[in-house]
C-alpha cells in the first residue's frame, strides 16, 4: 500500500509504520517534525523491505500537507492510504486558557487533517483509498481539565465523519480511531507513578493502558479490504474504559424521586 504517515518518529506513529512496513509491497511516506527519530523509524521499516521517503515538517504549517502529499505522488505515482496521526496534549481548565493556547490544539489535532485529505483527494479518489485519523477517548467523553483538547479531537471525529458523507460518492472511505488511556512518549511521564499507574488501569475494564501497537493494528484494519465497507466509523481503541465511565460516577445506583 501506498500510505502517508504523519507524527511517525514515536508512538502511535511509529508502530503504525512498522505495521504497514510489514505487509507486502509497502510504500511509505513518514513525515514528523524530529529528524533524528524519524531517520531511525524509516531505517527499521526500510529493513523490514518497505520503500520509505521521509518529510521532516511541522503539521501546523499550513503548507505541509501539500508538501507531504506531493511527495507520495513524485515517488510513488499514487496514495491508497493516509494515516493522519501526528497530535499534541496540552491541558488546562477552559477558563485558564489564553487564546493561542486554545487555537494550538485545533492547529495541530484538527486542520491538518482536513488539509492533508483535501489535497490527497484526487489520488484517494482514483485509488478508492482511505484516510484514517487518530482521535482520542477524550473528543467523546469530555475530559477535565483538557478543555480545547477535548473539543478538537471531537471536532476531528465529526470532521471524518462529513469526509465520509461528502467523499463516499468518490470512493474514499474517512474513519477514526480514538485511543483510550494508552502508554506513549506523549504520556509517559504522566504515567511514570507506578501507583496513578494503577488507578487509571483499574478504571479499566481490560484492566491494562492500552499500546501503541494496539492502535496501530487498528488502524491498519481500516486501511484494508477487510474493512471495505466501513466508513464513518469512530472506533475506540481504549479497552472499555468510555463504557466505565457513567458506572465510575455512581450513575443508576439509589432511588430517584421521579421513578
Amino acid at each position: 500500500m501506498k500510505t502517508i504517515i504523519t507524527g511517525a518518529a514515536s508512538g502511535i506513529g511509529a508502530e503504525t509504520a512498522l505495521k504497514f512496513a510489514r505487509a507486502q509491497h509497502a510504500e511509505l511516506v513518514l513525515t514528523d517534525r524530529a529528524p533524528e527519530k524519524l531517520a531511525r523509524v524509516a531505517d527499521e521499516a526500510r529493513e523490514l523491505g518497505a520503500r520509505v521517503e521521509t518529510v521532516v515538517a511541522d503539521i501546523g504549517d499550513v503548507d505541509a500537507a501539500t508538501t507531504i502529499v506531493h511527495t507520495a505522488e513524485r515517488a510513488f505515482g499514487g496514495l491508497d492510504v493516509l494515516v493522519s496521526n501526528a497530535g499534541a496534549l496540552f491541558g488546562a481548565p477552559l477558563l485558564d486558557l489564553e487564546v493561542d493556547q486554545f487555537d494550538l490544539m485545533f492547529k495541530i489535532n484538527t486542520r491538518p487533517t482536513w488539509l492533508l485529505a483535501k489535497a490527497a483527494h484526487p489520488m484517494l479518489s482514483r485509488s478508492f483509498g482511505a484516510i484514517i485519523a487518530t482521535g482520542s477517548i477524550s473528543g467523546v467523553c469530555a475530559t477535565p481539565p483538557l478543555g480545547s483538547y477535548s473539543a478538537s479531537k471531537a471536532a476531528l471525529i465529526m470532521l471524518v465523519e462529513q469526509m465520509a458523507l461528502e467523499w463516499g460518492k468518490d470512493g474514499i472511505r474517512a474513519n477514526c480511531v480514538s485511543p483510550g488511556s494508552t502508554l506513549t512518549p506523549l504520556t509517559a511521564e504522566g504515567y511514570a507513578d507506578p501507583a496513578r499507574k494503577a488507578q487509571r488501569e483499574a478504571g479499566i475494564p481490560l484492566g491494562r493502558l492500552g499500546r501503541p501497537e494496539d492502535v496501530a493494528e487498528a488502524i491498519f484494519f481500516l486501511a484494508s479490504p477487510a474493512a471495505r465497507q466501513i466508513t464513518g466509523v469512530n472506533l475506540l481503541v481504549d479497552g472499555g474504559m468510555s463504557k466505565a465511565l457513567m458506572p465510575a460516577t455512581g450513575a443508576g445506583t439509589g432511588q430517584s424521586q421521579n421513578g
